[in-house]
């Protein structure tokens, strides 16, 4: 399958998600979606880009943001989201589970951050915003 092709499902499949959240009363913001080659650098190595030094811009170090040098966010193919109920910011694994699951209901190729070892417990690495299509 082209990359095009996937992409086309993985926006379809995105406008899905975005609607069973709220049915779930689940208000949805985006986090990140397209990832630069250079922003996938910063969070790997652990760099912000911050106002200040001679050009007025300077790298600080920071805490890794990314395990990876290969997101799915530079082909998007990835997205993040931010998770409010109720009004508050919340990324609580068990309270979003049934996105993450609804998620990988909708293509086989779909994964959830939230359970990338595909047990359906909070385990190894959660990355509760994080949906993508491999």
């Amino acid at each position: 399958m082209k990359l095009s092709e996937k992409q086309q499902i993985f926006t379809r499949n995105i406008g899905c998600l975005i609607q069973y959240a709220d049915q779930l009363e689940i208000g949805l913001t985006f986090g990140e979606a397209h990832r630069t080659q250079s922003q996938i650098l910063l969070n790997y190595f652990g760099y912000e880009v911050v106002k200040g030094g001679s050009l007025g811009i300077k790298l600080q170090k920071t805490r890794r943001l990314s395990k990876t040098l290969f997101s799915k966010h530079a082909d998007r193919l990835a997205v993040d989201f931010n998770f409010f109920i109720n009004g508050k910011l919340v990324y609580d694994f068990h309270k979003v589970k049934s996105l993450g699951d609804y998620w990988e209901s909708l293509h086989p190729d779909n994964r959830w951050g939230g359970d990338f070892n595909k047990n359906g417990i909070e385990d190894g690495f959660v990355d509760t915003p994080h949906f993508e299509m491999v």
